[in-house]
């Protein structure tokens, strides 16, 4: 029992570390440009893992080359595609709002999963959709339904939705292509492709959007090193010992995390569309967690 409960810190102190790489991601805006700040983390995960994984790589070369297409595919998504996307967000939106929408990312995977692998709607994901989206709704609205039509959506709000769906599809393509390599040469191939992909981004930001300095450093080494290599490897221990659906759960607590957390070292105030909208929109992806059940299969139980 007391190792089982010791296994729940592992995909606990994973979220904290999420929820500080959401601090992060507000932090670096308007300090370093998203591309720059992408590459960065990038590189410092890379020269991380290499003293670890890069010998194990290279002797497993002929396993991992002839799916060297789908691992670029997927460093591009999960590492280029949803990073640049949730940096760019974070300026022009906040924490918390980020947070909730990346705790739709379950929600969002087994919707896609229906429409691209033929998977049977769950009966948690048609239950759980309509109340997530009515608490979207009345986030971004800020409480206020008719300023929707009025200011239209907020772009960072935008961005971040795309960014959930972005992850999403990440992990539709990792479950498709199952691919025969482990875990941490998967990740580290993804992100050695997700470099060479994000490096003519980075020559084409302004030089004053990409320096190193002291505001930028701590920025740097927190998502390269705890938010791309600590938490990776705690949220695979983790699924590991506890199984993905259990892990999953604790996505929950992302936005909750985030929330104090940008209470505290932003000075973000967190008001009652938040928790209301907010509290939808999560009770909607507690919904499709709690019934993994095919829809079929549920009304045939009947």
């Amino acid at each position: 029992m007391l190792k089982k409960n010791a296994a729940l810190l592992y995909p606990f102190v994973a979220i904290v570390l999420w929820a500080g790489n959401v601090i992060v991601s507000r932090l670096s805006a308007h300090t370093i440009g998203p591309q720059a700040i992408t590459f960065y983390r990038l590189l410092v995960a890379v020269l991380l893992m290499s003293p670890f994984v890069a010998l194990a790589a290279w002797r497993n070369r002929r396993a991992i080359w002839p799916h060297l297409g789908p691992l670029a595919i997927l460093g591009f998504l999960a590492m280029c595609l949803f990073q640049s996307l949730s940096y760019l967000a974070a300026e022009t939106t906040t924490a918390t709002n980020m947070a909730v929408f990346t705790a739709l990312t379950p929600l969002l995977t087994v919707a896609l999963s229906a429409v691209l692998l033929g998977e049977r709607p769950t009966l948690g994901m048609i239950c759980g959709a309509p109340l997530s989206f009515a608490g979207l709704v009345y986030l971004v609205s800020g409480g206020e339904l008719s300023s929707l039509s009025q200011n239209g959506v907020h772009a960072g709000d935008a961005l971040m939705l795309l960014a959930a769906i972005v992850y999403a599809l990440y992990g539709v393509l990792l479950k498709r292509w199952a691919l025969p390599i482990s875990g941490w040469q998967s990740t580290y191939m993804q992100a050695l492709c997700a470099l060479a992909v994000m490096f003519p981004a980075f020559l084409a930001t302004p030089a004053p959007l990409r320096q190193v300095n002291a505001a930028t450093l701590p920025l740097i080494v927190y998502a390269g090193a705890l938010a791309s290599v600590v938490l990776p490897f705690l949220w695979i221990r983790g699924v590991a010992q506890l199984g993905p659906n259990r892990c999953a759960i604790f996505m929950n607590l992302l936005p909750v995390l985030t929330a104090a957390a940008a209470i505290v070292m932003l000075g973000e105030p967190v008001r009652s569309f938040h928790v209301i909208g907010g509290g939808l929109a999560l009770l909607g992806v507690a919904c499709a967690q709690a019934f993994p059940r095919p829809l079929k299969t549920a009304c045939d139980a009947r």
